[in-house]
C-alpha cells in the first residue's frame, strides 16, 4: 500500500496535466472593443461610491452605476444608476434610489432625477420625479409632486421636505401644496 497508492496518485496528477487544454500565452483575453473605446475617449468611473457625515453626524453612502464629469464645469458630475443610503443619528434608515443626479462638489449638492424613490425605515414609500438633496446637512426637497404610501396611509402632495430641527436635530419629513391623504387605521386588538 506504501507503494501502490501514491503511485496512483502520481498517475491521476499525470493524466490531469496530459488530458488539459494547452494555454498560448500569446493570445489575449477577450474584451469588449467598444467599452475600451468609449473609455480611452472620456473620463469617467465605474461603481464609484461617496460616503460621508453632515454636520449633525448622519452617514450618508452614495453608490452609482457609472460617473463622468461635466465637459464645461469640471465641478459638476453626472451620475446614473444612483442608490443611496441615509443613516440618521436616531437609527432611522432613508434608501433613495435614481435613475440619475447631477452633482455640484463645491456646493455639496445633487440634483436625482428619473423615477426617484424614497423609502424609510419607518414605512414611509414615495416616488417623484427630481428630488434636490444637500451632502453636508441633513436636507432634500422635491420642486414637484410626490405620492406614495406610509403608515397613515396613502399621501399625494405637491411637494415633499426632509430637514432637521435646529434645536434637537431630529429629522422631519414635511409634505406641502394640496396634500391628500387617504387613512387607513391600523386594526388594534384590546
Amino acid at each position: 500500500m506504501k507503494i501502490l497508492l501514491p503511485l496512483a496518485a502520481l498517475g491521476l496528477l499525470s493524466t490531469l496535466f496530459l488530458l488539459s487544454r494547452t494555454v498560448d500565452p500569446t493570445k489575449s483575453i477577450a474584451v469588449s472593443q467598444i467599452d475600451i473605446e468609449k473609455r480611452a475617449q472620456e473620463q469617467g468611473a465605474s461603481n464609484p461610491t461617496f460616503a460621508g457625515v453632515t454636520d449633525s453626524g448622519d452617514q450618508i453612502v452614495v453608490r452609482a452605476q457609472s460617473a463622468i464629469p461635466d465637459k464645461e464645469d469640471m465641478r459638476l458630475m453626472h451620475a446614473s444608476g444612483i442608490d443611496a443610503t441615509l443613516a440618521l443619528k436616531s437609527g432611522a434608515v432613508i434608501d433613495v434610489t435614481a435613475q440619475g443626479a447631477d452633482v455640484d462638489s463645491d456646493a455639496f449638492k445633487a440634483q436625482l432625477n428619473g423615477n426617484v424613490r424614497v423609502v424609510t425605515s419607518n414605512g414611509y414609500d414615495f416616488g417623484t420625479d427630481v428630488l434636490n438633496s444637500r451632502f453636508d446637512i441633513l436636507y432634500a426637497d422635491t420642486p414637484g409632486p410626490v405620492s406614495g404610501t406610509g403608515p397613515p396611509g396613502d399621501l399625494d402632495a405637491g411637494r415633499m421636505i426632509l430637514t432637521s430641527d435646529e434645536q434637537t436635530g431630529d429629522a422631519h419629513l414635511l409634505f406641502t401644496d394640496g396634500v391628500k391623504l387617504i387613512y387607513h387605521p391600523q386594526n388594534s386588538e384590546d
